[in-house]
């Protein structure tokens, strides 16, 4: 049977396509987004935890859409931009006192996932406060911590889904296109990483990648379904040497071309970023390349 496009690693054929326009059909007065719900449920199309692939088969059925291969009812809404029109975090209080001393003078150290928790706007107004890049909210899966030592918070860091193209980590894995397109999700990347500023304390950066390390994939199963078998992150050398994650034993995999996932000049339009690496499983590269 004939395939109309590939999307998102699903080949769509002429009968799916043409269910589509009977769903659409059937349900003049459903919306997209309602349309988008119905055609997950009839196709069985769901994420590792279960949940419908809604965004992507709102995409797809959009592509379909431009593609003059079904019409879709107009739009109801028009969501925000969230780089024109996002609202900045509100500002939230809390205890700058200077924190110093050694490691073990802070005592146990309690790391909270708070993405989708009451503590989120918290987080989220730490590190557009004190993080030198601000608050961007990430996009796919995505796990936010705050660290505290007894009731004094220390440090934030945030996860997500890995860019879907990077050169240096590509060569490293060594894996197929194909490899890529069904694995990528087993790669998450460390977006922000934040010790606050009033907070001295020697090695407590790479101890938090070390926790990171053993407790990442284990949350990330429990809210999408999945665990991770890789991290990585991006470090501008401009601004900072990648010293707790050397000591953490993360590993240098290249650097960015600096033209970003949208380049169509093939020439720099950013500086250029260190890419680090640290496998969370010692069979990481056999799982990874599996096709």
């Amino acid at each position: 049977m004939n395939g109309i496009l590939k999307y998102r690693g699903r080949d769509v054929t002429e009968a799916e396509v043409a269910f589509i326009r009977e769903l659409i059909a059937a349900h003049p007065g459903f919306s997209r987004r309602r349309l988008s719900q119905e055609l997950c449920r009839a196709w069985n199309w769901v994420q590792p935890n279960g949940h419908p692939r809604e965004m992507v088969c709102r995409g797809l059925m959009l592509a379909l859409h431009r593609g003059g291969q079904i019409v879709l009812p107009p739009p109801t809404c028009r969501p925000l931009n969230p780089l024109a029109e996002r609202s900045r975090p509100a500002a939230v209080e809390v205890d700058r006192r200077p924190l110093q001393g050694s490691l073990q003078s802070l005592g146990p150290l309690r790391v909270e996932q708070v993405r989708r928790t009451p503590q989120e706007p918290l987080f989220n107004s730490l590190i557009e406060q004190h993080h030198y890049l601000g608050y961007t909210q990430p996009v796919g899966e995505q796990l936010k911590y705050l660290v505290f030592a007894g009731e004094r918070l220390v440090a934030c860091l945030a996860w997500s889904s890995a860019p879907r193209h990077l050169g240096p980590r590509d060569r490293f894995l060594g894996w197929s296109a194909e490899a890529r397109r069904k694995n990528l999700h087993l790669i998450a990347s460390n977006l922000r990483f934040l010790v606050l500023p009033w907070v001295q304390v020697p090695h407590l950066a790479s101890h938090l990648l070390g926790r990171m390390a053993r407790q990442l994939s284990g949350d990330w199963a429990r809210v999408y379904g999945h665990g991770l078998y890789f991290v990585e992150t991006f470090v501008d050398p401009e601004r900072f040497r990648g010293t707790c994650y050397r000591a953490a034993n993360w590993i240098v995999l290249g650097r960015t071309t600096g033209r970003g996932k949208d380049d169509q000049t093939h020439r720099a339009n950013r500086s250029l970023k260190e890419v680090w690496g640290y496998p969370l499983d010692r069979h990481f590269r056999r799982r990874l390349c599996e096709v």
